[in-house]
């Protein structure tokens, strides 16, 4: 595997060097990019960011880079325009922008040194500020309860509390960004409020999600909770100050950032896509699509024009008969009021969550297309789809739908089960797969068994029914190698699980459907259901297995393995998070199988290989407790929570890059660094981690990303990374309310003045 070669030690130069004007790398002098050198109080500045803004096209438009050892810099690839550019690093405070336009003449910028630790830290990344969060000490776990210590009596450790912090908190945005970690704009908003402790208590009441917010903090212990709270933005107060971050160095150096507003001042982004997964030269150069959950649209970047759009998802049913997921604001919002952000009306119920890109360039995502109303077939035997007989559903709350950008025709598909990320296969039938968020069903679509249907009887239900299937989770606890009825159903997690015996015709608990009697005498000789919720699946390219990871702490991986005819042969193998690994989110596979996921709340990179498990033989566990050998933690590098050993930063998903589009070599596994503005690539072999940071406008909060090959003879300019600031709260980002959301293109070039 070819990863992450040549990081390169830092050389700060400490005095001018020049270098001759008009000629960078001993290229000759062209338009379309801005050259020049940082020249700082003791010479050049290293390892600094140079920003360029505009606002001349049709869309706003930002290109950032680095500078090299000696200061030098080149911002390649500019559109005719007027651009603001300026200097931001680590050290120093930004500096005044100076108006340009694309030219062969280089450029001095001036950067000047921060006088205070203060000054220096504005600029720092959210996690290095969430870092001087100081958790409840261990010895107060598990909670004794508002009248006792302040902390919920579920809360069992302190990593478990810490875990709901990031799993309840950073899930839907940065901590420690300038407006998580001050108060001032919370006593403007409301003049009642008059102590630091009321203030927290009021911030997290308010607005469209305050609903969810004071229930985690509720479920944390709110007395003990907002102590911690209260202590870390009072010491912010009096001036603490976060350890400074190192600057980019080596390969972090050599990135070029791009990026383009697009949606509004209260858009919630989600996910966006680029290309197909196993063909990332499909759509080259094309347009990058967003979905945005909030306003149930598809948001459209056109980089190539500089141009944005966005259009309404179709839904099957009328839209006022499909409701909108996010209540309306039980507490006034500091920055909104009482409006009800995300409602339906005014905006679409369509609430897309994930989009992805097949082989033809058409824009798959997971959204509603009617409301609660079931249809028969999804529960009923007797009408023919096999899935229902075996694992029949009661409700599903969100479906699918594709858009083809050659037609700009939406179809819309009925899955039976929710679903929640979706994943093509790389198999002949282009098979798609879904899992459901507060549930353990494991769906697909096969897309070209769907079209050859739909093509030949015009009729949609045929075709769903024909090409819809899914399967839950049943173990193979007997051991002889198949999934027979009936079966043993486990209810609860952990040591509260209790098995009960499966009746037929009632389903799998928690889906709509009660499970048989409570047996007190389980038979041990029958296979065994569990019902893990998945936070998200991937389709293995090496066999027939589709993982799926579930945040139920510490974390469970789950295997399902098809076989030649589901769903009456699909099996399922369960896989325990190790120590000191929690709660996993993304889930991606490379070209040799072997599955990453980001865990989310302890900062790790975790690797699971199947080929290295040496007790899968005979009956399987439900607990999770096979193969620990099979597991690998990487940790991420950023500074640590006061008095932990857990880094304060955020991993809300994790990619691996099977094809090389980053240049940072084939298999490189991404994890998103949601509270550092970053995405962080790793290399295994050494363990490195490489830093691709957005420093401005701070506040990068990406979900997920993807990667495209434009050319694959265009060498750096013809691929690159994709994402997009997925923020909940798009008016937490540098700017304010009136920012609007970004996508994000990240290019590594051969070095940091290539153009």
């Amino acid at each position: 595997m070819r990863v992450l070669r040549n990081i390169l030690a830092v050389v700060v130069g400490i005095g001018f060097v020049s270098f001759p004007t008009n000629a960078v790398q001993g290229q000759a002098a062209n338009s379309g990019f801005i050259s020049g050198v940082v020249q700082g109080p003791q010479g050049p500045e290293a390892g600094v960011w140079v920003i360029a803004e505009t606002n001349e096209l049709q869309t706003k438009l930002i290109k950032i880079v680095v500078t090299d050892d000696q200061g030098r810099f080149v911002l390649p690839e500019l559109p005719t325009a007027s651009y603001s550019v300026w200097v931001r690093g680590y050290g120093l405070v930004d500096s005044k922008p100076v108006t340009l336009k694309p030219d062969a003449t280089d450029v001095k910028l001036s950067a000047t040194a921060a006088r205070t630790p203060q000054e220096a830290a504005k600029v720092y990344p959210g996690n290095y500020w969430l870092s001087l969060m100081e958790p409840p000490a261990a010895s107060l776990f598990p909670g004794t309860g508002n009248a006792g210590n302040g902390l919920g009596p579920t809360m069992l450790t302190q990593n478990h509390w810490m875990n709901t912090l990031k799993s309840g908190c950073n899930f839907c945005h940065q901590l420690g960004n300038q407006l998580t970690r001050t108060l001032d704009h919370v006593y403007k908003a409301d003049p009642a409020v008059k102590t630091p402790t009321e203030a927290w208590d009021r911030r997290l009441k308010g607005g469209v999600r305050g609903n969810a917010m004071y229930g985690t903090l509720g479920t944390m212990g709110s007395p003990g909770t907002l102590k911690v709270l209260t202590d870390w933005t009072d010491r912010i107060t009096k001036g603490e100050v976060p350890p400074a971050p190192p600057r980019p160095r080596g390969v972090e150096r050599n990135v070029v950032v791009t990026l383009w507003d697009v949606g509004d001042d209260h858009s919630f982004m989600h996910d966006e896509i680029s290309t197909s997964k196993h063909q990332p030269t499909v759509n080259g150069g094309g347009n990058v699509y967003a979905v945005n959950a909030g306003h149930g649209q598809l948001v459209v970047l056109n980089p190539r024009e500089n141009s944005t759009f966005a259009m309404d998802i179709p839904t099957r049913a009328p839209k006022a008969d499909i409701a909108s997921r996010f209540p309306a604001p039980a507490f006034p919002s500091l920055h909104w009021g009482n409006e009800h952000l995300w409602s339906n009306p005014p905006n679409n119920p369509a609430d897309p969550h994930n989009p992805m890109m097949d082989s033809k360039g058409r824009v798959w995502t997971t959204s509603k297309i009617r409301g609660n109303e079931q249809p028969a077939w999804c529960n009923d035997a007797k009408l023919g789809n096999k899935s229902a007989e075996w694992f029949p559903l009661a409700r599903s709350g969100r479906q699918a739908s594709y858009y083809d950008p050659k037609t700009a025709k939406w179809q819309l598909i009925e899955t039976c089960y929710s679903t929640h990320h979706l994943q093509f296969d790389n198999d002949a039938n282009e098979t798609i797969y879904f899992n459901e968020l507060s549930g353990p069903i494991f769906g697909w679509v096969d897309t070209k068994l769907y079209e050859a249907t739909l093509a030949q009887t015009k009729d949609e239900l045929k075709a769903e029914q024909t090409a819809v299937g899914w399967c839950g989770q049943v173990v193979d606890t007997n051991g002889d190698g198949k999934i027979t009825k009936p079966w043993n159903v486990q209810v609860g997690r952990g040591a509260s699980i209790e098995l009960v015996l499966y009746q037929e015709g009632t389903g799998p608990a928690g889906r709509g459907a009660a499970p048989g009697a409570a047996s007190p005498a389980v038979d041990r000789t029958l296979d065994t259901m569990v019902t893990y919720s998945m936070y998200s699946v991937i389709p293995s390219p090496v066999d027939d297995s589709v993982w799926g990871i579930s945040e139920t702490y510490p974390g469970i991986l789950v295997r399902l393995q098809r076989g030649n005819n589901p769903p009456s042969t699909c099996k399922a193998q369960i896989f325990r998070v190790p120590a000191p690994g929690f709660d996993p989110r993304g889930v991606d596979i490379d070209t040799n199988g072997v599955v990453w996921t980001a865990l989310a709340a302890s900062s790790h990179l975790a690797s699971f290989d199947v080929r290295k498990c040496k007790d899968l033989a005979g009956p399987q566990k439900t607990d999770g407790s096979q193969c620990q050998e099979g597991w690998t933690l990487y940790q991420t590098d950023g500074p640590k929570m006061k008095g932990t050993d857990i880094p304060a930063d955020f991993h809300y998903y994790n990619w691996v890059d099977q094809h090389n589009t980053s240049g940072l070599g084939v298999n490189t596994p991404i994890a998103t660094g949601s509270n550092s503005d970053s995405l962080l690539a790793l290399n295994p072999q050494t363990r490195q981690w490489v830093t691709l940071r957005v420093p401005y406008p701070l506040g990068f909060y990406s979900r997920g990303l993807d990667g495209r090959i434009d050319n694959p003879n265009g060498g750096w300019k013809g691929r690159g990374l994709w994402a997009n600031y997925g923020t909940h709260f798009v008016w937490h980002v540098e700017g304010g309310k009136g920012t609007k959301g970004k996508i994000v293109h990240f290019q590594v070039r051969p070095d940091p003045l290539a153009r």
